[in-house]
């Protein structure tokens, strides 16, 4: 890989939590904690999913350890203390953010650990394999497992899959959401 691939992730990972910075800025804690309708999930469960999910995932791809502990979950008040990801949606109809200016502070921290890990990662190691193949059965079933090449998931394909393309996709749910709780999209 080269240094403008890689210039171009730096750009668009700004660009996605721009977008949620935007959208995180302009809601508060009745939107991201409303519920619309039985087994549509809150506002509030998109944000923690992704941002835990990144703030994890970003060790798994060669970053620093996550800022991630009991304490950021009492901080923020969270019904359910954890990403969600092997949990049903109906336990995640439970996921409010009690504090919303804690999860707001975790976001920034989070972001920020990004983009710096990002701003100096060294080009050369991007197609490093970060999970070989044949994957753990976590992985196995994942969109990163149908991105990953024949000898495993990339350093590249990491940081493509488990933080931008899935924060993307979040956005979209956030997006459609807001106008659910009568408030706009984000991008056009």
């Amino acid at each position: 890989m080269d240094i403008t691939y890689l210039s171009s992730l730096r750009r668009r990972m700004r660009a996605l939590h721009s977008l949620y910075e935007d959208a995180t800025a302009t809601m508060d804690d009745s939107h991201v904690n409303a519920v619309s309708a039985p087994g549509v999930l809150p506002i509030a469960f998109s944000l923690v999913h992704f941002l835990m999910i990144e703030d994890t995932s970003l060790a798994f791809a060669g970053g620093p350890a996550p800022l991630y502990s009991p304490q950021w979950a009492e901080r923020m008040g969270l019904a359910v203390p954890d990403d969600g990801k092997h949990r049903s949606v109906d336990d995640m109809m439970a996921q409010r953010i009690g504090n919303y200016a804690g999860y707001l502070d975790y976001q920034s921290q989070v972001f920020a650990k990004t983009e710096e890990h990002l701003a100096h990662l060294n080009p050369s190691t991007l197609d490093d394999i970060v999970i070989g193949y044949p994957y753990p059965d976590n992985i196995a079933s994942t969109f990163s497992a149908r991105v990953g090449g024949a000898n495993g998931i990339t350093r590249s394909d990491a940081l493509e899959c488990w933080i931008y393309q899935h924060g993307l996709r979040h956005m979209g749910e956030i997006e459609h959401a807001r106008a659910l709780v009568g408030l706009g999209g984000m991008t056009s």
